[in-house]
């Protein structure tokens, strides 16, 4: 084996032999097995032996294979050792798939103001296909009535069942459940269902064929085809009732539900010395990221108002079983946090981070329900960030440095001028005091949003209600010209070209309780810290780390 450093040599088994036998046993192997003045084996041969009879494997008049069995390498091999070329299938159902909407584009295309690109399409034409049926797409068309009926009626005529994205609420962009209802008997049959989210689902029949109009959001259009469409699919593509993989599990937090409505949560799961905890994902009917991340989702009845926590919940697995991560991290989000865990991924080890922020992290920490807290909370009694949260069951490991700031537009003289000056005391009084300012806040329990209520103190400038769950959202938010300012750290107002004054250096560290000090990963993510490569990596992102002595 060249350039592995290791030498293999080759022999064969009968090297191996004691000499007096190697000389019997190379004859017998090759077949010279001498007769005259040689010795001879002699073996016994029962009535049968090495024979085989018809029938002994599949006798004429069994059953091989029965109705709704799913073809794979397995049962076509037995229809092939019985003679068989062909056998009667069920066709695998074609479902026309449709996206409508003139701000909808897709994937690849330039993307401008006012767009977003199609990934309804691609989510349900995948999880059509992975229930045995054959997905048809039939592109993206404008909000035009005529056009959506043309394509709709050629539709129809080639497809079992058809589906639609958006266009089923009562916006005077929605036509697609107007369209469906004008096309013939019995046209809608239901618009609307008690379910969040997936509130505004239509379902339809016309001239004999089903016809569903999912709602535009990502994550409703999921959660309504999964609950409605693919049982009737898995019927007609000859398949049985999916039985749904169930763990029970503990909510960590209070979660509060609009009561009259059947609530679906998304959660990760996560293992520890009690069972599992689900973390609800936090994100909205809108993102696409949340369900491709969830390990399962939660159901919360249409008569409740909120979930306790520490309340015992079932848990339906979106896979068919947990994976378990090598490394949970929860806390706060960072972009080196995203950079060391990206270094752990290429390392072999599967890792897992829900933001939940700081004070969330510590919680998680103290609890034991991770591997890692990463955090940044400042006491102001003693000035020091971290240390002083900790009880005698977690260990610090020192992180980095960032600079926390004012973010804001450069051509927005308003925050600009005094930024040029370096005047921080007049930019935040602008900020705090201008109603014309528009803010974007920081999730409540987040480090970041410690400090921003400090610099506020008590005022609650125009967009103080609206959360944003990470630095990224904060800068893009600002960027779009959806709001003035905000408060982030100075990497992600560099990546989009946007105006930054210092206001804080914060320390970011990672918190481990002491019980998992021990694990492998947990290991190797201490010493990859230490690894020079690594610190010149996070510095190469705005973090701030000491220069090796």
């Amino acid at each position: 084996m060249q350039g592995s450093g290791v030498q293999l040599r080759t022999f064969s088994f009968i090297d191996q032999m004691q000499p007096q036998y190697a000389a019997l046993m190379g004859t017998l192997i090759t077949g010279n097995v001498p007769i005259a003045g040689q010795s001879q084996l002699f073996v016994e041969v029962a009535p049968g032996n090495a024979i085989s009879f018809a029938g002994t494997d599949i006798a004429a008049g069994e059953t091989v294979l029965h109705r709704r069995t799913v073809l794979t390498s397995r049962e076509t091999g037995v229809l092939a050792a019985i003679g068989h070329d062909t056998v009667p299938v069920f066709r695998r159902p074609r479902v026309g798939v449709l996206s409508t909407g003139d701000e909808i584009i897709p994937p690849g295309a330039e993307m401008s103001i006012g767009k977003i690109f199609d990934s309804n399409a691609t989510i349900i034409s995948d999880a059509i296909r992975e229930i045995g049926c054959e997905p048809v797409r039939l592109g993206i068309v404008p909000d035009h009535m005529d056009t959506i009926r043309d394509t709709l009626t050629k539709a129809l005529a080639e497809c079992d069942m058809v589906m639609l994205s958006g266009g089923t609420s009562k916006g005077q962009g929605d036509l697609n459940y107007i369209v469906v209802d004008q096309m013939g008997d019995p046209g809608i049959l239901v618009h609307g269902v008690a379910l969040k989210p997936g509130k505004p689902l239509c379902l339809a029949m016309v001239g004999g064929t089903p016809l569903a109009i999912l709602p535009g959001f990502p994550t409703s259009a999921v959660f309504t085809f999964h609950e409605f469409i693919a049982p009737v699919l898995r019927l007609m593509a000859g398949l049985g009732e999916e039985d749904p993989q169930q763990v029970r599990a503990t909510l960590p937090m209070r979660v509060n539900s609009d009561k009259g409505r059947t609530e679906f949560l998304l959660v990760n799961l996560v293992a520890g010395k009690d069972g599992f905890s689900a973390y609800p994902m936090g994100k909205g009917s809108g993102s696409v990221t949340a369900f491709s991340k969830a390990d399962g989702f939660i159901s919360i009845g249409r008569n409740a108002e909120y979930v306790e926590a520490g309340e015992p919940v079932n848990v339906t697995l979106i896979g068919q079983e947990v994976a378990p991560a090598h490394l949970i991290v929860i806390g706060s989000q960072c972009v080196g946090l995203d950079y060391l865990l990206s270094r752990m991924s290429e390392a072999g080890f599967r890792v897992k981070f829900i933001a939940v922020g700081s004070q969330g992290g510590l919680i998680a920490a103290k609890r034991g329900e991770c591997d890692l807290a990463g955090m940044h909370l400042l006491d102001e009694a003693t000035g020091l960030y971290n240390a002083p949260f900790l009880d005698d069951t977690l260990h610090l490991v020192k992180g980095y440095g960032r600079k926390q700031g004012l973010l804001f537009r450069k051509d927005d003289q308003r925050l600009a001028g005094p930024a040029k000056a370096k005047d921080l005391e007049a930019a935040l009084e602008r900020a705090r005091t201008d109603p014309g300012l528009l803010m974007i806040n920081r999730n409540r329990g987040s480090g970041t949003r410690v400090l921003v209520d400090q610099l506020l103190g008590g005022a609650k400038p125009q967009g103080f209600l609206v959360e944003a769950k990470s630095h990224n959202a904060v800068a893009a938010a600002v960027a779009q010209g959806r709001v003035d300012w905000g408060i982030a750290i100075e990497n992600v107002a560099a990546q989009l070209g946007l105006g930054f004054l210092p206001i804080v250096d914060e320390e970011y560290d990672l918190v481990i309780p002491k019980s998992r000090l021990d694990r492998e990963p947990v290991r190797a993510m201490i010493e990859l810290l230490r690894q020079p490569e690594t610190r010149d990596g996070l510095r190469a992102l705005g973090m701030i780390l000491p220069e090796p002595a």
